[in-house]
């Protein structure tokens, strides 16, 4: 697209939606978000700088490919699984930290749970749109 107002807009927009699916992504445990909804808005803030300036300059802005964040969220999502057996817990129990860490609150297996499925939806949806775009 070369309309200078949407790629002025997309270059704000990135940095804000990003924080906002950060935001989604911390808000999940006690209120409505977490890794899916958070996912999806970094994915859209990607692809709305791509739509806006081009595959190739969107690619240099991530340097990894989408793809390699799939494997690495199942592998995150299968430890916060796998973490309660180590202490005698069933498959996926929740373990919490007693203390809770600033601004993010009380920390535990949930979140690296969320965070795993978090990298597994922006991973799949750049790469189905990435490899859309390329063919078109």
């Amino acid at each position: 697209m070369k309309s200078l107002l949407f790629k002025t807009a997309s270059d704000y927009l990135l940095p804000l939606l990003l924080l906002f699916s950060v935001f989604m992504l911390l808000r999940g445990h006690y209120e409505p978000g977490g890794g899916f909804v958070g996912g999806l808005m970094a994915a859209i803030a990607f692809l709305i700088h791509s739509f806006a300036h081009g595959l190739k300059e969107t690619r240099n802005i991530i340097r990894i490919n989408p793809g390699m964040l799939m494997p690495i969220g199942l592998l995150l999502t299968l430890l916060a699984g796998i973490a309660p057996w180590l202490i005698g817990q069933p498959f996926l129990t929740g373990l919490w930290f007693e203390e809770p860490f600033r601004f993010v609150g009380v920390v535990g297996t949930a979140l690296l749970f969320d965070i795993g499925v978090y990298l597994v939806v922006i991973g799949a949806t750049l790469t189905i749109m990435f490899s859309i775009t390329e063919t078109v």
